[in-house]
C-alpha cells in the first residue's frame, strides 16, 4: 500500500533521466543520534521494488546510533533504488523516532520496577510497525487492538449503566463465547477503585487521569490483588512521579502520537 501510494503509475523522475542498465550503491546515513529501528522493513521494501537490490548491513534494530554512522548499503539497479528511497525513509525515520523516544522514557524509570506500555494511539495502517518500534525502544505493548483484551473504559461503563454491570456483562460475554481474555477496567475516582475491589471480576485496574497522590492511595486500596495501571496525560516531566507510586504499569500514548522522526538519509555512493 505504501509503495503504491508513492509510485502511482511510475517513478517518472527516475525513469526520465536514468537508463535502465545503470547500477549503483546507496548508503543509509545517520544524521541524528538515537535508537535504530526498521532495518528489516527497509530490506523488504527494497525486495518488493526489485529483488535484484541487495543489502549489506552494519547495524541491526535496537542499536544506539550516532550522527555519521552508516547503517547499511543498498546495491542494485539505480532506478529501482531511488523508487524505494522515500518509502524506506518514511518507515525507518518514524520507527527510529518512536524507538528513540521510548528508550528515553524507559531509561528514566529503569530502576523503579514499573513497566511502560504503549496505547492504541497509532497512525492508521502503521500500528504493527509502531508497536514493534516501542518494543525495540525497551517498553512493552498494551493490547494490539480491540480484539485481544477487554478494556472497560468510561464510555463502556456509562452505556452499560454502572461499573459493576459492565464487569458482569463482560464476564458473561467471555463465558458465553468461550473466550479467554483479560479484563481491564478504567476507574475515574478512588470511589470507583473501591467499588471494583468490592465487586471483583477483573484482572487489572486502570487509574485514569489520577494525580500521583491519588494513585498511591489507589495502590494501597488494591493491595496487589489486581494489576494496576496509570494512564492519562503522563509526560516525560511527570513520569518519574508516577513511577514512584508503586503502580505496576504506566501507559504512555506519547510513544506513538507525540514523537519526532529521526533524521536519516539515503545517499548515492559516488565511486
Amino acid at each position: 500500500m505504501s509503495l503504491a501510494e508513492d509510485i502511482g503509475d511510475g517513478d517518472h523522475s527516475s525513469l526520465s533521466c536514468i537508463p535502465a542498465d545503470v547500477q549503483g550503491e546507496m548508503k543509509l546515513l545517520v544524521k541524528q543520534d538515537g535508537i535504530l529501528c526498521g532495518v528489516d522493513v527497509a530490506e523488504e521494501i527494497a525486495r518488493q521494488v526489485d529483488a535484484r537490490i541487495t543489502m549489506e548491513r552494519f547495524m541491526d534494530d535496537g542499536a544506539q546510533i550516532k550522527k555519521g554512522d552508516i547503517v547499511f548499503i543498498l546495491r542494485g539497479p539505480a532506478r529501482e533504488m531511488l523508487t524505494a528511497e522515500r518509502t524506506i525513509l518514511n518507515y525507518m525515520q518514524r520507527m527510529s523516532g518512536i524507538a528513540t523516544t521510548t528508550h528515553a522514557y524507559v531509561e528514566m524509570v529503569k530502576d523503579t520496577g514499573v513497566t511502560l506500555l504503549d496505547t492504541r494511539k497509532t497512525t492508521p495502517n502503521m500500528r504493527y510497525f509502531e508497536k514493534y518500534a516501542v518494543k525495540t525502544g525497551g517498553a512493552e505493548n498494551h493490547r494490539i487492538g480491540l480484539f485481544d483484551m477487554i478494556m472497560l473504559k468510561d464510555n463502556h461503563i456509562d452505556f452499560a449503566g454502572s461499573i459493576e454491570k459492565a464487569i458482569d456483562l463482560a464476564n458473561n460475554y467471555l463465558q458465553t463465547h468461550h473466550m479467554d481474555l483479560k479484563i481491564e477496567v478504567e476507574t475515574r475516582s478512588l470511589e470507583d477503585v473501591r467499588r471494583v475491589m468490592e465487586h471483583g471480576g477483573v484482572h487489572r485496574i486502570m487509574f485514569d487521569n489520577f494525580t500521583p497522590e491519588m494513585i498511591r492511595e489507589g495502590v494501597k486500596i488494591v493491595n496487589h490483588r489486581y494489576e494496576t495501571e496509570a494512564s492519562g496525560g503522563i509526560t516525560d516531566e511527570t513520569l518519574c512521579d508516577y513511577a514512584a507510586t508503586g503502580v505496576d504499569f504506566i501507559s504512555v500514548g506519547a510513544f506513538t502520537h507525540h514523537i519526532s522522526s529521526l533524521d536519516l538519509s539515503l545517499k548515492t555512493i559516488i565511486l
